[in-house]
Order: structure tokens, then sequence, then C-alpha cells
């Protein structure tokens, strides 16, 4: 059994587990118990109706923050040529040509944060899915992270504006960042709206009965806080 920290114990003294909160609540709640030595990620956590395991039932979205992450995104782009120069432009802080694929390939150089893509590089992009795919840096068009050249420096700037991407993982959970807890409530309020709007408007049409089953808030080492998700929906419409 993992051990627990003193700190921990604390401040999971002030989650009631056998309560449901309002969205508001529980933002305010994970705020408190974020006591870490750094400013933590508050994070939303989905447990979703799906099963994961047939294609029409993926959950693969993006989401604009509005009041963004609190960090810098560090943003690659493949990319040769004249489209490397627009990304450049725009504000790459990479532009993956040959050279640096091979560098992902061989030395798993993983130093950014989100990528992009334009058409032409996927075949090269391709070969680094193993890699990629495992870390939620694949680009696909699906998530808008495969884009036209000419789309570039809009892409580019909501990724650093605050545009997350989002996928459920092999259990059908979904885990998306809402902000630092650093931020006043009404700011991850906002974001966490946001969120909770943009998954449920991805729901696929192969889901059967309740889509958002569970809903928890938690600051990144803090307890979970559960959310009722219909009154989190009904708080949205």
């Amino acid at each position: 059994m993992a051990k627990v920290s003193r700190r921990f114990r604390e401040v999971a003294k002030l989650v009631n587990r056998d309560n449901y909160y309002s969205l508001a609540e529980a933002i305010a709640l994970a705020k408190q118990t974020a006591t870490a030595k750094f400013d933590e990620t508050i994070e939303m956590h989905f447990r979703l109706g799906i099963d994961p395991r047939h294609s029409d039932q993926q959950v693969r979205s993006t989401v604009m923050l509005p009041h963004g992450l609190g960090r810098t995104v560090r943003v690659l782009v493949f990319a040769e040529g004249e489209d490397a120069r627009v990304a450049q432009a725009a504000g790459a802080d990479y532009i993956a040509d040959d050279e640096v694929i091979a560098r992902i390939q061989k030395e798993n150089w993983l130093d950014f944060e989100a990528t992009l893509a334009v058409p032409s590089m996927m075949p090269k992009v391709g070969r680094l899915g193993r890699i990629l795919g495992t870390r939620g840096l694949m680009p696909n068009p699906k998530a808008g992270t495969v884009v036209q050249p000419e789309d570039l420096p809009r892409a580019i700037e909501e990724i650093k504006a605050g545009r997350v991407e989002f996928r459920n993982d092999k259990t059908g959970n979904l885990h998306i960042p809402i902000g630092k807890a650093s931020f006043d409530e009404q700011k991850l309020l906002e974001n966490a709206q946001a969120v909770l709007e943009a998954v449920n408007r991805v729901k696929p049409s192969g889901v059967k009965g309740q889509y958002i089953r569970r809903i928890v808030v938690a600051a990144s080492m803090g307890p979970g806080i559960r959310v009722a998700p219909a009154t989190a929906l009904s708080a949205t419409a």
C-alpha cells in the first residue's frame, strides 16, 4: 500500500467522501487542499459511460479555456519549407524537420507540451506514433492538430492561449486540467464550465444510457472531490 503523507491526511479531512458537491463548491475545496510547496494544477476527472474498445465510442476533442492554464506551452510544429517559416513566424517553439523527427525517434526527445502538423508531413509523423501517441502528443485531424498551412498562426495562438486537447484513456476516463490553484475561484469555475460543455458536446452517438457518470475535481496532490454530474450539467445549460 502506498504511503500517505501527513499533509495529504490533513487536507483529506476537509473533504466529505460521502458528499456530492456543486462544481463551484468542489473548486473552492480543491483550492483549499492545494497545500503542496508548488502551484498545483486543478484537474477535472470524468468517468464516462462509453465502451473504449469500440472505435465509434472514442471521445477526443479540444477546448479553449477562457483563462488559460497558467503555464507556458511549448509548441512543436511538423512542417517544412515555407510552411515551417510560417509556423516559426507565428511563434512555434520548435520546427520538426527530418533532423528533429530522427531525434524524437532515437533519443525520445519530448521537450514540448503540444504538437501541430500540416497534412503533407503526416506520412513522416506516422513513424512517431508509438512515442507521441502514448503521451497524447500525436497530431490528429479530429483534435484539430493537423491543420492547413494557412491555419497555423491561428492554431499556434490558440494553443498558447489555453487550448487543451483531451481524449479518453483505455478505461473510458478523461483527465483534463482547468488551471492552477493560484487562479481565483471564478476563473477556475469558468474554465471548468467550458470543459464540461466541450465534453458533453462530443458525446458519441453510440453511447447508451448515462454518458457522464462521475465527475471528480482535485488538485494534483490533493484528494478527489465528487461533483454530481446532473447538477453540474444543469448549471451550464
